[in-house]
């Protein structure tokens, strides 16, 4: 049995809705067939955007969408995807599957999206293979209200108003697929660049520089030393494997001793952070610059008979598993971790919604994050005691309610927790979650509904406590009124 004394009035930091960000990359059927048909597709569509797609990420309160990569980003050049859509070049998507792409999906579209689901625009330019003056003027034609060369070209092209880019990454993966650099020449390279990421409205934008990948700490420190004053946030990647990186594990029919190595992996994110926030808090003590979790969630090998290149894979009870520890450990952070963004939206990796045709479905992932977006812009309340191995939890207030999240990744016990609220009482109470019977219990198009959030009644409120028993395989979120 856990016990948690909870503080309602003594708070620990604001949980950024930034938090709960998406990434849509150009990306086997990510952006094509997931989130865009075009005009003329006979699934129901607004302006070629999937209207269920649409319907669902807007439920979950999306707050930013990264586009257009990852590693799509550094070979991306951005005038191939503007203009009339039969008269833009076809491209080859060297990164994901060879595949050739006529880029109906730009710029325009890509702001679409975020105005349909209501969600921020995270914009990623290309250092990779890019120039200064390229990177400048996709700023310009986004951005500019007056009279410009770019500006007149966005207007030629249907769109009066400028659009807001909130987030602007300066590189992606730069270590690797970005350029296979060194972090001395991109932090140059960084501080070059952003130089002409100018500012054309009020609110300046958010520069990114990128950050490490998983556990280089001689990375961050180079990028902190040499480029603090001109960065806002810096990006970290890290994701979940049940093996080695070179032995990509099966997203259903994996033994049990992969439930929790899968874990294990998801788990190292806090260690990750906390040494990452060392080193930053040495150049940054004030916590000005973010930590951008831009990329993060499970990687596990692809379903059988599909393209390799597209990184299509299941999703079960056990990537709810992941995308639960992680957001409490993002929560427990919150004081340096600005923004993430799980990857990737639709169709890809640890995705939010799968999609076959005209059908689509949700997969146990997308309810984590339905159950959990009551954290975003909540603030983080002090809890002291002992919860089991395993166990997490979350625990926040918004608007007079507390918000209470849970993750039992027991694969057989069940755990009893008691929250003891030390500064009031509670008044009333609900709760819902989704369980697992089978470790890849999961949704697919001949079953949509076997994980869906459901009502969940076995919890106990009595004057300044609420005794919870969480089922092995569970994500559990109570919502409580205080008085």
């Amino acid at each position: 049995m856990s016990k948690i004394q909870v503080t309602f009035n003594r708070e620990k930091g604001t949980i950024s809705r930034y938090i709960y960000g998406q990434f849509a990359e150009h990306l086997g059927r990510c952006i094509y067939e997931g989130v865009w048909v075009g005009t003329e597709s006979d699934i129901p569509n607004h302006n070629g955007m999937r209207l269920d797609v649409v319907e669902a990420l807007k439920a979950i309160q999306v707050p930013v969408i990264r586009w257009p990569g990852g590693c799509f980003a550094d070979e991306y050049h951005w005038k191939d995807g503007i203009g009339p859509t039969e008269e833009r070049a076809t491209i080859v998507n060297t990164h994901w599957g060879g595949v050739t792409e006529n880029n109906h999906f730009g710029t325009h579209e890509f702001f679409e999206l975020c105005k349909q689901v209501g969600a921020e625009a995270y914009v990623n330019g290309d250092v990779g293979s890019g120039t200064v003056q390229e990177m400048q003027e996709w700023v310009e034609y986004m951005t500019m209200d007056g009279v410009s060369p770019m500006s007149k070209l966005r207007r030629e092209n249907g769109q009066d108003d400028p659009w807001k880019v909130k987030f602007f990454g300066v590189g992606n993966e730069s270590w690797g697929c970005g350029g296979n650099m060194r972090p001395e020449y991109y932090a140059d390279l960084y501080r070059r660049y952003q130089t002409y990421v100018r500012q054309y409205t009020k609110e300046p934008l958010y520069k990114i520089a990128c950050g490490p990948n998983i556990d280089d700490y001689h990375w961050m420190d180079v990028l902190m030393k040499q480029a603090t004053p001109f960065m806002d946030g810096i990006s970290l990647h890290h994701y979940a494997l049940a093996s080695k990186w070179e032995d990509k594990r099966p997203a259903l029919g994996f033994p049990d001793e992969e439930w929790f190595s899968l874990i294990e992996s998801a788990v190292k994110m806090d260690e990750l952070i906390t040494r990452h926030s060392t080193i930053m808090d040495k150049y940054d003590p004030e916590k000005r610059v973010g930590l951008i979790v831009d990329e993060w969630g499970s990687w596990l090998a692809v379903e059988p008979g599909t393209n390799p290149g597209f990184l299509y894979q299941q999703n079960t009870i056990r990537d709810a598993m992941i995308a639960s520890l992680t957001l409490n450990i993002f929560h427990k952070h919150a004081d340096r971790v600005h923004m993430a963004n799980i990857a990737q939206m639709v169709n890809v990796l640890q995705a939010m919604i799968l999609t076959e045709g005209e059908k689509m479905i949700k997969t146990p992932t997308y309810y984590v994050f339905e159950l959990y977006k009551n954290h975003q812009d909540a603030t983080v309340v002090d809890t002291d005691g002992i919860i089991s191995d395993t166990a997490s939890y979350t625990v926040s207030k918004k608007d007079g309610m507390m918000t209470a999240s849970f993750c039992n990744y027991s694969l057989t016990e069940a755990e009893t927790v008691t929250l003891s609220l030390v500064d009031g009482s509670f008044d009333e109470a609900e709760a819902y979650g989704i369980v697992g019977k089978k470790t890849d219990d999961h949704n697919s198009f001949e079953n949509p509904n076997a994980i869906v959030k459901q009502a969940f009644k076995d919890f106990f409120v009595e004057e300044n406590e609420l005794r919870i028993t969480l089922p092995p395989m569970s994500v559990i979120s109570v919502y409580a009124k205080g008085k």
